[in-house]
């Protein structure tokens, strides 16, 4: 009978952070020249006042490795001290190659565990939730976790009822092992009947999605993945420090927040300027609100993802304290 050596308890902390937003920003007043809207009615739905788009020739794992490095640089490390890459995104143009490897190659790692995952706008929380799984496990020491879209390449700029939503840019974040728990246990799963809710599918190959049923879901049942993440983290909803969702619509995350009962300076309001960008959203707000020094490090702060798939994801995280703050 084979008898394994158990490696002592270990836990995983967030100790560097970065994103990248692509200079070209594109207001309401912008699209309403071609669309059928104004900035009047795009900031009462959805909250969003302005979205970054990438220049041409600027791709996903451009957006991606530039992202990682600042969260290198953050965390004071080196590509060669990282053994796991991984990219959330759902809008790689390469299928080989992965963004991962290529971004790996890029910053110097040498021989890490690479690979991308899509579960779109829950991309990067279940990345993080993967790599803190295998820090734990011993797989890993120490990961860098990315989320990267350029959706402008899959937009259909004559649909108002996407166009005025997404955005491209990268966020990242650098997770290694700790003798403390800065990542709890994640609350995650899916509801694949209603997996075509968002897409992006042939023969179009467009983003598509059925708002209305989305922002009903966000609104119904978020909260509960949001509750059980909370009772996985052993912390109540008054003692978050802040509050990080999927950057997907103004109205969705202001109800989150109400729903939790949470004060409106807790809650991430990237997409006010960003837009929505997917799987890159929550590491951008995430490093927004840590650049900005809106919390206490060390406090317990919740993300929360969902989108395509249909697939959802959260976990409390220590709000992370860099070594190297920008």
């Amino acid at each position: 009978m084979l008898s394994f050596s158990q490696p002592q308890p270990v836990h995983s902390r967030i100790v560097g952070v970065g994103y990248e937003s692509p200079e070209r920003v594109v207001t309401n007043d912008e699209l309403s020249l071609t669309l059928d809207t104004s900035d009047d009615w795009i900031t009462s739905r959805v909250g969003i006042r302005e979205r970054r788009l990438a220049a041409d020739g600027q791709s996903v794992t451009d957006l991606a490795a530039a992202a990682g490095v600042k969260a290198l640089l953050s965390a004071d490390v080196h590509g060669t001290d990282i053994d796991m890459v991984i990219v959330a995104t759902m809008t790689a143009m390469d299928r080989s190659p992965s963004t991962a490897a290529q971004v790996a190659a890029r910053i110097g790692a040498t021989h890490p565990v690479a690979f991308d995952l899509n579960a779109a706008c829950a991309g990067f929380s279940q990345a993080l939730a993967v790599a803190d799984q295998a820090i734990r496990a011993g797989s890993a020491s120490r990961a860098l976790i990315i989320g990267a879209e350029r959706m402008s390449d899959f937009m259909d700029w004559t649909d108002r009822t996407t166009a005025i939503l997404m955005a491209d840019g990268a966020g990242a974040v650098v997770l290694e092992r700790s003798e403390t728990a800065g990542v709890a246990p994640v609350a995650w799963g899916s509801q694949p009947e209603l997996g075509n809710l968002v897409r992006i599918q042939q023969p179009s190959g467009r983003f598509e999605q059925e708002g209305r049923s989305v922002f009903r879901w966000a609104i119904t049942q978020a909260q509960h993945v949001a509750i059980d993440a909370l009772a996985k983290g052993g912390v109540r909803a008054d003692e978050l420090v802040a509050f990080v969702p999927h950057q997907a619509n103004l109205r969705i995350i202001d109800a989150l927040g109400k729903q939790l009962g949470l004060a409106e300076e807790v809650v991430a309001r990237d997409v006010v300027y960003s837009g929505n960008t997917s799987a890159a959203s929550i590491p951008i707000a995430l490093a927004k609100q840590v650049e900005a020094g809106v919390a206490e490090p060390g406090g317990p702060a919740l993300l929360l993802g969902f989108g395509g798939g249909f697939c959802y994801s959260g976990q409390v995280i220590a709000f992370p304290e860099v070594r190297n703050p920008a």
